[in-house]
Order: C-alpha cells, then structure tokens, then sequence
C-alpha cells in the first residue's frame, strides 16, 4: 500500500511540473507599442500608443510554445508627436476613443517558427479595435536568453511584428490624391518592443 501512495504521489508531482506555468506582466516602461502607414505614396508616418498593460505565462522561462498573451491599450493614448494629428485620429473618422476606448489582444496560438530559429515564433490571437475582432498573426522573436536586472526581476523580452488592414476594423477615412493613390494606406505596419517581467 506504501509503495502504492508513493507511486501516486510522485505522478502527482509529475503532473504538477507538468503544468506548471511561468507568469508574466508587461513592464511598460521598457516597451513600445509602435505602428507605422505610408503617408502620400511617398514616407513612413510612425505612432505609438503610450498607455498598455499586459499578462503572459509560459511554460518556462524560455519556452513560450502555446504561451497565452493579453494585452489592452487605451486607444486615446495614441502619439504621432503631432497633436492636431492625433486629434484626427482619436475622432470618429478613425479610432474613435470616446465610445471604443481600449484596443485589445489576446493570442490563441504561439507555435515556434523553425524557419527563423529556436527564439522565433509565430504568434496568432484575435485583436479587437473599434468594436470589431479579427483574427490576426504576428512574427515574434524573443530574446536569446534571460537576464536578471539589478532588483531582482528576471526579464525576458519579444519583439513582435507583422501587418493589418485598418479599413478591415472600419478605420477607413482616406483621401485620394490627384496622382493616384491616398493620403493613408490601408496597411498599418506592427512594430512592438515587449519587455517582460517574472512575475514573483
């Protein structure tokens, strides 16, 4: 009977390792949540949002293999450096603040990309924006390893890229231009910098 409990006590802390998780939370202030559009055919108009917060956990400190992910921005805290800008921008020709006021994201799939080597993933989830959820993918590459700080944190960090069609989330104001072509691509590029830390 003995040797019974103990077998079973020792799968029961198999199982436990098993699905033990590493939690994460976004340190903001080591973070960006940038984006950037072509602006009249010809250059790069780049933004971010300043306010976010965040959750991850992982199945180890290195090993985000089906890690879950959340994140929420508040969608007035978007900053192109030109207040007019993103006054045009907070209004109800794009974002919309004041009746859609958080933009959030929350994975359903994080599976390692061979192709861009053992830190790389390809991170899929659903993105919510101006009241409309669409189904996203994102490249992530995280950080060869991870480090303590010196308070004690243990970081680890991603840098998450891809591509989405506003016009696909109703933010579709643009202009035509006399040559061809509108003022704001349809296209936005993704550029995010997320440092993480363990949460104690």
């Amino acid at each position: 009977m003995k040797k019974v409990f103990t077998t079973a006590a020792a799968s029961l802390l198999m199982m436990s390792a098993t699905f033990a998780q590493v939690n994460w939370k976004v340190d903001a202030s080591h973070s960006k949540l940038g984006f950037s559009v072509t602006h009249m055919m010809v250059s790069e108009t780049e933004g971010k949002f300043k306010v976010f917060d965040g959750t991850a956990s992982s199945k180890t400190e290195m090993d985000f293999t089906d890690a879950k992910l959340d994140f929420t921005a508040d969608a007035a805290s978007i900053n192109t450096e030109d207040p007019k800008r993103d006054g045009h921008l907070k209004s109800p020709d794009f974002f919309d603040v004041e009746k859609f006021p958080s933009i959030t994201f929350k994975s359903t799939s994080m599976k390692p990309n061979t192709k861009g080597g053992k830190t790389a993933y390809i991170l899929e989830g659903e993105l919510t924006m101006h009241g409309v959820t669409k189904k996203v993918k994102f490249d992530a590459i995280g950080a060869a390893k991870t480090v303590k700080d010196p308070y004690g944190n243990i970081k680890n960090g991603f840098k998450v890229t891809g591509v989405i069609n506003r016009k696909d989330f109703g933010l579709a104001w643009n202009k035509a231009l006399e040559a061809g072509g509108v003022a704001v691509s349809e296209e936005v590029q993704i550029q995010l910098n997320i440092e993480l830390n363990k949460a104690q």
